[in-house]
């Protein structure tokens, strides 16, 4: 379980690392072969479409291939134990979200340390959530889904990427300040859950906006409202949940961990040529189309994130009592 020792001494080993140019004019080089970026869930999806837009990035910097490695299942803890056990040598990025604070509420046990075993390196984009329902169903408003779901009781199903993701828990939330009945339908990732949704096998999903909002542009699916509190400027006609369900927010977030043990100088590197991967224009304008946001951040500052997430969901998940079997 988590503790304040192993925060404080986690921010402190990301304030140690050097900065990136002195490295430079020293000569360090990395990367000297491949490196691999681990995605938590399947092709297709929002985490999966980060790590191309970046991954495709560093690897024009770099000179190296870098190979998008996907590994979907339980939630995203078969991708964290490998990486937790990879070799601390940089070769191997993880691309995480929100799983990796809640996770440890989810699941009776863990084989990993979602905070000592892996080190922060960046915050690479946050992003609303779009609410979405198969176009043959009736439902044109949030209003008139939660008609619906009061129509069908028991026979209503939203989907989500798996356990735990913010499409999961933005289901859980939507139950309970809409007092409405539906049942969790988890895939193996988001992609799964849209190819399900298109045709009407499941009734509903909350979708982070870059892998939905395609298909809800071109027609293959309808947006009901986004998740977070204030609209988004990309989609400014489309309305918010909270605008009909009052209190209800929710985003996304993406961010690259390493195995914690990563010597200091790759952390850099890899911070300051992420960070600015993000800046570049065709990266950070295709974020922008999708409806999020670039960040970048400092190893210390996604280390702080990291926490308050945590202290963000843990009370929310133990209230509903989700849990999870391994």
């Amino acid at each position: 379980m988590l503790n304040r020792r192993r925060f404080v001494g986690l921010a402190a080993a990301a304030i140690a690392a050097p900065p990136i140019l002195p490295l430079r004019a020293a000569g360090f080089d990395w990367p000297q072969q491949p490196v691999r970026i681990v995605v938590p869930f399947t092709p297709g999806g929002s985490t999966d479409t980060t790590a191309r837009l970046v991954g495709n990035r560093l690897q024009e910097v770099w000179g190296q291939s870098v190979v998008i490695e996907n590994k979907p299942g339980a939630g995203g803890n078969i991708a964290s134990e490998m990486v937790a056990h990879s070799d601390p040598d940089g070769y191997t990025i993880f691309i995480v979200g929100p799983g990796l604070a809640t996770n440890q509420f989810l699941y009776p046990s863990l084989t990993y340390d979602p905070v000592g075993d892996f080190a922060p390196v960046t915050l690479l984009i946050t992003q609303p959530n779009l609410m979405c329902v198969p176009v043959s169903k009736p439902a044109r408003s949030v209003k008139e889904f939660i008609a619906y779901c009061n129509d069908n009781k028991g026979k209503v199903t939203y989907a989500s990427s798996g356990n735990g993701t913010t499409l999961h828990l933005a289901g859980e939330l939507f139950k309970r300040l809409a007092n409405v009945e539906m049942t969790h339908i988890p895939y193996r990732g988001g992609a799964m859950a849209i190819n399900d949704l298109i045709p009407g096998r499941v009734d509903v999903t909350f979708d982070n906006m870059p892998s939905i909002l395609p298909h809800a542009k071109a027609g293959a699916v309808r947006a009901l409202a986004v998740t977070t509190k204030e609209r988004v400027g990309v989609v400014p006609d489309i309305p918010t949940i909270a605008e009909t369900v009052p209190g209800f927010d929710v985003s996304s977030w993406f961010g690259f961990f390493v195995p914690v043990k990563t010597p200091q100088e790759i952390i850099a590197k890899l911070n300051a040529d992420t960070n600015a991967a993000l800046a570049y224009v065709p990266v950070k304008s295709r974020f922008d189309e999708l409806g999020a946001t670039p960040k970048g951040s400092t190893p210390e500052q996604l280390a702080a994130f990291l926490k308050s997430e945590i202290d963000k969901w843990g009370p929310v998940i133990r209230e509903a009592k989700i849990r999870v079997d391994n």
